[in-house]
């Protein structure tokens, strides 16, 4: 039976919420059992029963196998009752002879709620770097097979197993049909794809992957991910299905939950290598290239017999040469840049996708939390009007409430500005004027210097906001940016304090573009940055650089430029040390506190649990 039908679920799991995901799970088999054609196969992402970034819950995360496909089944049973069987691919915690894996399992679901599982994949490549600390907390598996359906032959992958080449081409060479990918991938960068639409730079990565197994090895590929936030990391959906011919099939939006469905002919593997039979190539070869990969892993040199090459003698130019022969036409020169000025990931955002990213963060993470409404302590400046005009959008105008904190010395434009933002969002909003808390505390402090008084004006605007916070049950939302934060130019447990800050990972250059893109009145955007804690202050006085100046220095340090690198690529090299000593002086602000480890289970050591656990 050559034609296949197919459901991939982008699914939004609950993070460590075993059952309720089983539940939504049995909702969306029920939904599928529903569909004309029937799926045969309904595919979820990776760690689509407990969310992925659960670090230290991993153990009380995880199934064994046997036990899931039970559970499975029964709620297979309860949920669509007199269904058809269903096949269905899973992605879990696995716990198995006392390790914990993360795993992908193929299971047969019958309408009487029995369960027969015909593969368990394990998860063989673990990131540990960046964001991701996968092999403190689960171990690898060993091997990639493929393995007998009712319609044929399949293999799964997890997530970076699909970044390797080589697991494709085994499960190819075993006989898979379709290669099943299921990933948990946070998206990061943007890129616009050919056809014009705006998508992160992982998606696009993504497409590249899934289609280069699709195609080098003629055969279909399934890519189910998930998405939602996870301690502000968005993962990305955009699950699709790709042809033998490495063309896609079908393709779920990218943010939103999904449930993808695609009708596949199998007999499309034929035809896709019948015109380029690499798969058979590689078969031919295979003998040598086992050898070939053995010496390699055994560290064994080449084996050559050929003479070592003797040094290259240019001959002088013949004395003799006539002056008059007809010079070698010279190709056209085209000129691809100077490769020696490597550059890092550009400063330019795409502000449309962007804000539909925020809004998207925004929406997950107070639905996670249980909140729907905000609170944001609005400046007057760019930032908070940004941070307003996103939560706007996610929560709507009603249930954002901005609140202006002046002190007696703060700027009259700030109230101006500030005001301009509730009109123009129709948010609502409320006036604490801080003086008095703030001289009722300095009366008997005189001596404070401006900085002293800068911060406590920072943390009562905190205490405040965190009172109506309580008030209105509203959930306050951090305005503060990433030069900012890289910069160390904030008051310690003020302005970092709230939970949720959509814009902390943008440049201050980058605010003011999506600012524009938001409509944020020009009279907020044209003027200079501003704490507005001393009559007269200016961020880019304070530095001594300007942010467009500091922002370019930040993203080439933080990309692992030294500041000699920098300095030989023609940047001043007071301002590279101007930025790099308060880059590196600030970073115990970007941090808890240091705390003393005693135990064997210290807090955020070794009892580690992600903020939204």
């Amino acid at each position: 039976m050559p034609q296949l039908h197919l459901a991939l679920a982008q699914f939004r799991p609950r993070k460590g919420d075993l059952q309720g995901n089983l539940r939504r799970v049995g909702e969306v088999l029920a939904q599928a059992a529903t569909l004309d054609p029937r799926p045969w196969v309904v595919q979820f992402p990776e760690t689509a029963l407990s969310g992925y970034f659960v670090e230290g819950g991993v153990r009380e995360m995880s199934y064994e196998a046997a036990d899931l496909a039970r559970q499975l089944g029964a709620t297979y049973q309860a949920a669509a009752a007199g269904a058809q069987p269903i096949d269905v691919v899973i992605g879990f915690y696995e716990r198995l002879n006392g390790t914990l894996h993360n795993s992908l399992m193929y299971v047969t679901l019958e309408s009487d709620g029995s369960a027969a599982i015909r593969h368990v994949h394990r998860k063989n490549f673990l990131p540990t770097y960046g964001m991701f600390d996968e092999e403190r907390f689960v171990e690898r598996g060993y091997g990639v097979r493929a393995f007998d359906t009712s319609w044929g032959r399949a293999a799964m992958l997890v997530c970076e197993d699909a970044w390797h080449s080589l697991t494709g081409l085994i499960a190819a060479l075993d006989g898979a049909q379709v290669v099943f990918v299921s990933s948990a991938a946070p998206a990061r960068g943007a890129f616009e794809r050919a056809d014009g639409e705006s998508v992160p730079a992982s998606v696009a990565r993504w497409d590249r992957l899934v289609r280069d197994i699709a195609e080098e090895h003629g055969v279909f590929v399934t890519l189910a991910n998930l998405v939602g936030s996870e301690g502000g990391k968005m993962f990305q959906g955009s699950s699709c299905v790709m042809g033998p011919g490495g063309d896609t099939r079908a393709r779920a939006p990218v943010w939103d939950e999904a449930l993808l469905t695609a009708n596949i002919d199998l007999d499309d593997i034929t035809r896709a290598r019948a015109n380029a039979p690499l798969l058979s190539d590689v078969r031919a070869m295979l003998p040598m290239l086992r050898a070939e990969l053995e010496r390699v892993a055994d560290g064994k040199p080449e084996p050559t017999e050929a003479a070592p090459p003797t040094p290259r003698v240019v001959p002088p130019v013949s004395a003799t040469t006539s002056p008059s022969a007809p010079a070698p036409a010279a190709l056209p020169l085209v000129s691809g840049g100077d490769a020696s000025r490597g550059m890092p990931a550009s400063l330019d955002i795409d502000a449309a996708l962007t804000a539909q990213w925020l809004v998207a963060f925004l929406k997950d993470e107070f639905s996670r939390r249980g909140f729907e409404k905000a609170v944001v302590g609005l400046s007057g400046g760019v930032d908070s009007a940004v941070v307003a005009a996103l939560a706007a959008r996610a929560l709507g105008a009603a249930n954002v409430i901005a609140v202006r904190m002046p002190y007696r010395t703060s700027s009259a434009d700030s109230l101006e500005h500030a005001q301009l933002v509730i009109d123009q969002l129709g948010i609502q909003s409320q006036t604490v004027d801080i003086s008095a808390a703030v001289d009722g505390y300095l009366t008997a402090n005189a001596d404070a210097d401006a900085a002293r008084r800068g911060n406590v004006m920072a943390r009562m605007r905190m205490i405040a906001l965190f009172d109506l916070s309580a008030k209105f049950r509203a959930l306050p939302i951090g305005t503060g940016n990433k030069s900012e934060r890289l910069l160390g130019y904030f008051t310690w447990h003020a302005d970092d304090s709230p939970p949720v800050n959509p814009i902390g990972d943008l440049f201050k250059t980058q605010v003011w573009t999506l600012a524009r893109h938001l409509g944020v009145p020009e009279a907020i955007i044209n003027k200079p940055a501003s704490a507005d804690l001393v009559h007269g202050q200016t961020d880019e006085s304070d530095f001594g650089i300007s942010y467009s100046k500091a922002d370019v220095i930040l993203n080439w340090l933080l990309h692992g430029y030294s500041p000699a690198e920098l300095a030989a690529r023609g940047f001043d090299a007071g301002q590279i040390e101007l930025v790099r000593t308060r880059l590196d002086g600030t970073h115990w602000k970007r941090r808890l506190p240091t705390v003393a480890l005693l135990s064997a289970t210290a807090i955020g050591e070794s009892y580690m649990r992600p903020v939204d656990y």
